[in-house]
């Protein structure tokens, strides 16, 4: 549809409001229903946004270290552009209009924390390189039985998968709630998230499901509206779906594997291939490979976001520990998956579930860039067999903290995304971590409650 085709439709619409979103930091969309009259006044300019939503956490506390905004600036509003070619209808909500948006404008001191703003500046480097960039999201996220009121009546500590044991592509497993499952299918193929694959994984009440690859701008909303819509589905269903990295130390965690190729500026040819080398591996794949590796220690943060991310990492269970590549190999942390044309691309197995899409895709796009601009080479053969066992291989910055600190004193981390963004992110870490150490876990209370 055209910008006049979307703009007409909402005006002949019979329905009295549009809904929109933005997503913050941590990839949360934050949005409001507003009138449609005032939606067609903002579309042929901005709109105002509570600027908040770069100033608290993912549980609305309030930074006490930020700077763009905070108590010192009052929260003004900031200006925000909708995105007319993100519009979509939500069909679990009788057909609603529905945009995403952006603080995008480079006289907007806001876009410097905006991470669909990052992507959109990474992306246009990658267009001026004469690249056009393809990318999907393949995620896994644990459904359990109940209502968001039932489990926090119990501080979500018994928490009851929707299905028991251990059942890794099962098709049992997916009859038992069959209809939940064909609403995920069909409901989010109508908001235009339609999915490739959907299974269940190692874990009870545990899904996996890939999304249809797009150019990355558009398949980094639908990632963050894939996370979203789960969670409203499973709503409908009387459960609760959650994309933690790892909400129980005896199962496997979830992943958010970010699959990736670079093709022409025309969309055509896929560049990772080269059948004159061996598994069809070409040079310009190498230098993407390399730089992702080389930057991945020092942007960690942006794949890893959380202080759970890291229990994720580092055990072997399904998810990468060192920094490492092999060809068709799950246990490294770049899986290069040879093919035609149309299927030839790298999976980046180190992000989990949690992540935003916006800030892993920006991070994953610009260390490969990267890795083209400078003709890096691999300093480390392919993988075989059993990464984990690799002790050579420099393993991954082991909590939030490390990882945190070596993104602050990274150069790298400021060349690929500026003074101004890292600043801000690395702020946003520090105080995420700052959270977490003030807490007494359930681990201390059993482990040192009598006996110490």
């Amino acid at each position: 549809m055209t910008r006049e085709d979307i703009i007409k439709k909402i005006k002949d619409s019979e329905g009295s409001k549009i809904k929109f979103a933005v997503a913050d930091i941590d990839g949360v969309l934050r949005g409001k229903y507003i009138n449609k009259n005032k939606f067609l006044e903002a579309i042929e300019n901005k709109i105002g946004f509570c600027d908040v939503i770069f100033g608290w956490d993912s549980n609305d506390v309030c930074y006490e270290n930020g700077e763009i905004t905070g108590w010192h600036t009052g929260y003004p509003d900031a200006q925000v552009k909708i995105d007319i070619n993100t519009f979509r209808e939500i069909p679990w909500e009788n057909s609603t209009p529905f945009f995403l948006a952006d603080f995008s404008s480079l006289e907007n001191k806001h876009s410097i924390a905006c991470s669909r703003s990052l992507l959109k500046r990474v992306v246009a480097e990658c267009k001026e390189m004469g690249f056009t960039a393809f990318f999907a999201l393949e995620a896994e996220w644990f459904n359990f039985k109940g209502t968001p009121g039932e489990l926090n009546l119990n501080d979500s500590r018994q928490l009851q998968p929707i299905t028991p044991g251990m059942f890794g592509y099962s098709i049992s497993r997916t009859s038992m709630n069959s209809e939940y499952v064909k609403e995920l299918f069909d409901l989010l193929k109508k908001f235009n998230v339609p999915l490739e694959g959907l299974h269940t994984e190692t874990g009870p009440g545990v899904y996996e499901a890939a999304i249809v690859y797009d150019e990355i701008l558009a398949a980094a909303d639908k990632a963050t509206l894939f996370k979203n819509s789960i969670k409203e589905i499973a709503y409908r269903h009387n459960m609760v779906a959650s994309f933690m990295a790892k909400w129980n130390t005896k199962l496997p965690g979830c992943g958010g594997h970010i699959h990736q190729s670079l093709w022409d500026e025309n969309g055509k040819k896929n560049l990772f291939i080269d059948q004159k080398n061996k598994d069809g591996m070409g040079r310009l794949l190498e230098h993407y490979i390399a730089g992702q590796l080389e930057c991945l220690p020092e942007i960690l943060p942006m794949y890893a976001p959380t202080v759970n991310s890291y229990k994720r990492l580092h055990h072997g269970d399904w998810a990468p520990a060192n920094i490492s590549w092999g060809v068709d190999n799950r246990t490294t942390a770049i899986r290069y998956i040879p093919g035609e044309n149309k299927s030839a691309r790298i999976e980046l197995r180190v992000p989990g579930a949690d992540i935003n899409p916006y800030l892993a895709m920006a991070a994953s796009l610009a260390s490969g860039l990267y890795g083209i601009k400078n003709k890096m080479k691999l300093k480390l053969p392919a993988t075989k067999g059993n990464a984990y066992s690799h002790s050579e291989n420099i393993k991954l910055p082991m909590n939030l903290s490390e990882a945190t600190g070596k993104m602050k004193n990274s150069k790298i981390a400021r060349e690929l995304f500026s003074e101004g963004f890292v600043n801000h992110f690395v702020k946003t870490r520090e105080w995420e971590w700052e959270q977490f150490s003030g807490e007494v876990t359930d681990w201390e209370l059993k482990r040192y409650f009598e006996i110490i």
